[in-house]
């Protein structure tokens, strides 16, 4: 766990920690997720896609959620 401590707030992307760009690009996931649901209504031929495409994107996001959860709590263990 030390090693994954190091890795939340050791590496830098630019002025960030990496447990915070993780912590956005799980946001980012989630809320393109929830964009593609909604964008299903404005074009109707994009529907069966929108549906694969919002599955994906949330699998995505469940893992990069874990992966922050994991950065987050390897401080404390």
């Amino acid at each position: 766990m030390r090693t994954l401590a190091d890795w939340a707030y050791g590496v830098q992307v630019g002025q960030l920690p990496l447990i915070a760009v993780v912590g956005f690009a799980t946001y980012g996931l989630f809320a393109l997720a929830a964009l593609a649901m909604i964008a299903r209504r404005w074009n109707r031929s994009f529907t069966r896609l929108a549906f694969k495409l919002h599955r994906w994107l949330a699998y995505a996001g469940f893992l990069l959620a874990t992966f922050h959860l994991l950065l987050g709590l390897s401080l404390y263990v």
